[in-house]
């Protein structure tokens, strides 16, 4: 059996891209989190000091998987540290391509799967609870700065927060921003984001009774925030835009193909303007699915065979690869990396 192993290693080791001693380094982790019933699953990406082995990291069936060597030691020096919150039904490993782009700019990655709106696990009423998404990642935050393997090596002047679509609004709200629910209570009944709120009204989610939806999730150790096509943009609060950290990075997937609740500039929401010197990124043709990453061979006519999101199906003329190295440039800019 060993020896299956070995040999099974040596063929992984041959199929993964000829720039191996590039890969990154991952680990995952079980987060205790007081304010959640269940660990959390985390994990992290980091420049990698060694080889350890390469695995594919975020295979499943519609997306082509990222890799990694597992559990090498952290390269020296101190590297940013980056949090990373998934939109709603996604998760962690599905990020890889961002992951990985972003420790090849020299930080460190940490991410969740959030509960209650990832994989598996994706439910309207908990999905609301922007504060719980917040405090997940302020948990991973409080957990990697005690933790030895990682902590000697985190520049801790130098920590951002890089969200997209539902996690665009938890990185916000971990930037300073609080959220309105009577405000998006009437965008779900007669707003331009009406037509976006149908998975919230299969629940019978009424915003205002959702007290995590509205409450300051601010974390004073972050500096830095990207933020793409992020969710609940018009139930932004003004009176908190002051409170804000200043500099954030917002960026807009396409143009007549955006998602109207997702657009940030001046025929949107206008957050863009609003905030304290942003700076707003359009990245076209694209859509907002064009975000999420390179399908498999297929995969567009299992999701509709299924019946379901067209998430490997952008406009005309899209590239996604090309796509997604403008926005590791974009958002790695944004971070000051």
């Amino acid at each position: 059996m060993k020896r299956l192993a070995f040999l099974s290693l040596i063929a992984l080791t041959a199929a993964v891209p000829a720039a191996a001693d590039m890969l990154p380094g991952y680990d995952r982790f079980d987060l205790q989190a007081d304010h959640r019933a269940r660990p959390i699953a985390a994990s992290i990406w980091y420049p990698a000091a060694n080889a350890t082995y390469p695995a594919p990291v975020g295979d499943g069936p519609i997306f082509e998987p990222g890799f990694a060597f597992i559990g090498p030691a952290v390269a020296a020096g101190k590297h940013p540290l980056v949090i990373l919150s998934h939109g709603s039904g996604g998760n962690a490993d599905a990020l890889a391509w961002l992951s990985s782009g972003l420790v090849a700019q020299g930080a460190i990655v940490l991410a969740v799967n959030h509960p209650g709106s990832t994989s598996g696990d994706s439910s309207p009423r908990r999905s609301v609870d922007l504060s719980a998404r917040a405090t997940d990642l302020s948990a991973a935050l409080d957990m990697i700065l005690t933790d030895p393997a990682f902590v000697p090596f985190i520049d801790q002047k130098h920590i951002g927060v890089v969200g997209f679509s539902l996690g665009g609004a938890t990185a916000l709200g971990l930037a300073g921003v609080r959220f309105e629910g009577a405000k998006q209570d009437e965008n779900c009944t007669t707003g331009p984001e009406a037509a976006d709120c149908a998975f919230f009204h299969l629940g019978g989610v009424q915003f205002s009774d959702h007290p995590g939806f509205d409450k300051n999730a601010r974390d004073a150790r972050i500096t830095k925030a990207v933020v793409i096509d992020p969710g609940f943009g018009r139930a932004a609060d003004p009176a908190s835009f002051k409170d804000a950290i200043p500099g954030i990075t917002l960026i807009n997937l396409g143009q007549e193909d955006r998602l109207n609740a997702a657009d940030v500039g001046p025929n949107g929401n206008q957050l863009a303007s609003h905030l304290p010197d942003t700076t707003y990124v359009e990245i076209a043709p694209a859509n907002h699915f064009t975000f999420l990453g390179t399908c498999k061979e297929g995969a567009a006519q299992m999701l509709e065979d299924y019946g379901d999101d067209p998430i490997c199906t952008d406009p005309k003329g899209t590239n996604r690869a090309a796509v997604h190295i403008e926005l590791i440039n974009t958002i790695a800019s944004g971070l000051g990396l």
